[in-house]
C-alpha cells in the first residue's frame, strides 16, 4: 500500500515539474517574440529616417534575435535552478520558428531555405548557452 502511495506522489511531482517547465518555456518564448517585434519596429523606424546601408540590416537583425532570445531565457529562467540547457534550447528553437512565422505573415511571403535552418540552429544554440548561464548564476543574498 505504501509503495502505491509513493509511486503516485512521484508521478504527481513529475507531472507538476513538466507543466512548470512548459510554462517557463512558453513564457520565455513569448517574451522573446514580443521583444523582437518591438526592436524590429524601432529599427524600422530608424531605417526610415536615416541612410543606413542595406549591408547593416542582416547583422542588426541577428543581434535583435540574439538579444531577444537572451532576455526571454533570462527572464523566464531567473528563478529556475535546473534544466537550463534544455529550457534555453527549446525557447531559442521555438522562438526562432514562431518569429519566422510571424515575420513571414507580416511580409506576405514564406521562404524556406538554408537561412531558416541556420537561424533555427543559431537560435537554439544561443538559447542553450543563455539557459546554462542563467541557471548557474549565483543568486545574491538579500
Amino acid at each position: 500500500m505504501k509503495l502505491k502511495a509513493k509511486s503516485k506522489a512521484v508521478k504527481n511531482t513529475n507531472t507538476q515539474g513538466r507543466s512548470h517547465l512548459l510554462g517557463l518555456i512558453a513564457k520565455g518564448t513569448l517574451i522573446a517574440l514580443c521583444l523582437s517585434l518591438v526592436l524590429v519596429l524601432v529599427f524600422a523606424f530608424i531605417l526610415k529616417f536615416t541612410n543606413i546601408p542595406d549591408s547593416i540590416i542582416f547583422p542588426i537583425n541577428q543581434v535583435i534575435k540574439g538579444v531577444s532570445i537572451f532576455l526571454g531565457v533570462f527572464i523566464s529562467l531567473k528563478k529556475s535552478k535546473e534544466l537550463g540547457l534544455v529550457s534555453g534550447l527549446l525557447i531559442g528553437f521555438i522562438y526562432t520558428f514562431l518569429a519566422f512565422l510571424v515575420f513571414s505573415i507580416l511580409s506576405g511571403s514564406f521562404s524556406f531555405d538554408i537561412t531558416l535552418l541556420t537561424d533555427i540552429v543559431f537560435g537554439a544554440i544561443i538559447g542553450a548557452i543563455c539557459g546554462i548561464i542563467c541557471v548557474n548564476i549565483k543568486k545574491s543574498a538579500n
